[in-house]
């Protein structure tokens, strides 16, 4: 056999090498069967512009039919979802799913029933000190799709209740920035509370903290920005104008007052701040965080009526605000948005590929695509009069709401038909 150049032999490994990845999810032959069919529900699915009957065919954890009839003989199980919504699995962006670790976490899996979240991000849970313990001991461990903006202040939520941010010396940038840099599949970015009674008196130092470790981890973070109750109108301001385009502003629509009772956050007085508007034009992301105290639907009506609506959906679920009266699991919160006048639509594009942008832009996650994960919900469209009350005591009447039916992750049904072997990815 005659020898072969380097330059021919990288040529030819490279060539093998497309083949291969071209080749990974092989076709179906005419026998073949699906592992798992949703069949007969309404699809929702606004990465694609789609919404219609359709069946959904998912082989070896991704997707791989969206269809409109897929015989029933050609799948080993089936969903029925007939009379059902299904649509891509929910994306929460704003959770906290840290336990053990953090002093307000809770089990992702536990919430799947409750909120069809098949990705949720954890909000600020872990700092640079117990980031691997999320990372080795929680999301290794966990269905649940998780990724992390971790906290600037090193401990992350592990003190609460506790004010993480009256010590400016928890605020630590390069140990923060290595931890963005170490953990790149799963880290976004920096998380960061400018409350008053998180922060004191330190003004716009932990902003410029967080953003400073995005900028010196070498990678395209993020950052979270969590409002509500800030000390003073021009602080507010402040916060808004360092923002980046890709930033999170997180609570955006917050009724929370600082300690001496006074509201600063993005609408006051009935009026949106000029700097909120700046920061939507050059594409900072409004996400709403509902949580325990944290959503205010006079300053929502407000701020969508001025040029802010919000661009994400999320819950802000822990342990809790779990507990209150404005029920922040995320359909619920889906929900709120329906009775202010968003389609269904919209409501689904904002707790589904719109978050999955702010994730990753190329990520697969938040749509129903050939190729993508088989992360789906159903749920159901509850019709009738139904009463929402946010974190502020405002209530507000509807006509329909969302419940949780049921979530398939990697292709694996939460619940029944369960799936022998039970392999979860």
């Amino acid at each position: 056999m005659g020898r072969i150049s380097r330059r021919a032999f990288v040529q030819t490994a490279v060539a093998a090498g497309m083949l291969g990845a071209g080749s990974a999810r092989a076709a179906m032959g005419p026998n073949d069967k699906f592992d798992l069919v949703i069949k007969g529900g309404e699809v929702i699915d606004p990465s694609r512009s789609l919404r219609g009957k359709r069946d959904i065919g998912i082989r070896f954890g991704v997707i791989e039919a969206v269809e409109t009839e897929i015989p029933a003989a050609r799948t080993s199980r089936m969903i029925d979802a007939s009379g059902k919504l299904v649509t891509p699995g929910l994306v929460d962006l704003h959770a906290h799913v840290f336990p053990y670790g953090s002093a307000i976490g809770i089990p992702a899996d536990e919430l799947v029933p409750h909120q069809c979240t098949t990705t949720v991000v954890s909000a600020g849970d872990a700092g640079a000190n117990n980031i691997a313990a999320l990372r080795r001991f929680i999301v290794a461990q966990t269905r649940t799709r998780i990724h992390a903006f971790i906290h600037i202040a090193n401990m992350g939520l592990s003190a609460f209740p506790v004010p993480e941010l009256y010590n400016i010396d928890f605020a630590q940038v390069d140990a923060c920035a290595m931890a963005i840099a170490e953990n790149p599949d799963f880290v976004l970015g920096t998380k960061v509370r400018m409350s008053e009674n998180v922060i004191a008196r330190n003004g716009l130092e932990p902003l410029k903290r967080a953003i400073l470790a995005c900028e010196r981890s070498g990678r395209p973070a993020k950052v979270m920005v969590h409002i509500g109750g800030v000390e003073t109108p021009a602080l507010m301001t402040g916060i808004l104008d360092l923002l980046r385009p890709g930033d999170v502003l997180t609570h955006a629509f917050s009724g929370a007052p600082n300690i001496a009772g006074a509201f600063t956050n993005i609408v006051q007085d009935g009026r949106i701040l000029p700097a909120a508007l700046e920061a939507k034009r050059r594409g900072v992301v409004f996400d709403v965080g509902h949580g325990g105290g944290s959503f205010d639907f006079t300053v929502c009506e407000a701020a969508i009526r001025q040029g802010c609506p919000p661009d994400t959906i999320s819950s802000d679920i822990h342990v809790w605000s779990g507990n209150t009266p404005g029920m922040p699991f995320l359909p619920w919160v889906m929900s709120k948005f329906l009775t202010l006048g968003y389609t269904l639509e919209q409501v689904v594009a904002m707790a589904t590929a719109a978050p999955a942008r702010v994730i990753d832009a190329t990520s697969k996650v938040g749509t129903l695509g050939v190729g993508a994960p088989g992360d789906v919900a159903i749920m159901e469209l509850v019709e009738g009069p139904v009463s929402f009350v946010d974190t502020r005591n405002n209530t507000r009447s509807g006509q329909a709401f969302l419940r949780p039916v049921q979530t398939v992750i990697n292709g694996v049904p939460f619940g029944r038909p369960y799936q022998p072997p039970f392999s979860v990815r």
